[in-house]
């Protein structure tokens, strides 16, 4: 099961790829992440993994699993029959109005014996929580871009 989240961000791809990397401030970025521990230190790359702690879920390890620096990166976590692989993708765009914007994509897919069925029941759910994470990357992209 897939379920995506594609926000057009009136900021340069590389303000919204640095928003995505500091995986330790999500939490102040959307109210989807409570917290988030980084397990290595440096900057995120191949093979790095933090342990992330959502309303309503236990804390599930996510490990990076690619890395196109600037543009992508995906990294997944397992669950009791199930594995989620979450891909951020930031692509540069012109706006409207000739300036730099970007199209941030956030996909969710659930495999394995209980992800199709989870996915089913909880599409609602999930498509809400990736919809609020790209807000915030929008709006924390934006405000920074202005300031």
């Amino acid at each position: 099961m897939r379920i995506t989240d594609t926000r057009e961000i009136d900021a340069p791809a590389d303000v919204v790829w640095q928003l995505t990397l500091d995986v330790e401030q999500w939490p102040t970025l959307f109210p989807t992440v409570q917290h988030v521990q980084r397990l290595d230190d440096g900057p995120l790359r191949l093979g790095s993994s933090a342990r992330i702690k959502q309303p309503g879920q236990s804390p599930a390890v996510w490990t990076v699993t690619k890395l196109e620096q600037g543009s992508r990166f995906v990294w997944q976590t397992r669950r009791p029959g199930m594995l989620m692989v979450a891909t951020h993708e930031i692509v540069d765009r012109q706006s409207p109005d000739g300036g730099t914007a970007c199209r941030n994509t956030l996909t969710l897919d659930l495999t394995g014996a209980l992800g199709g069925l989870l996915g089913r029941l909880l599409r609602s759910r999930l498509s809400g929580v990736l919809a609020t994470e790209n807000t915030g990357f929008r709006a924390a992209a934006e405000r920074r871009t202005a300031s």
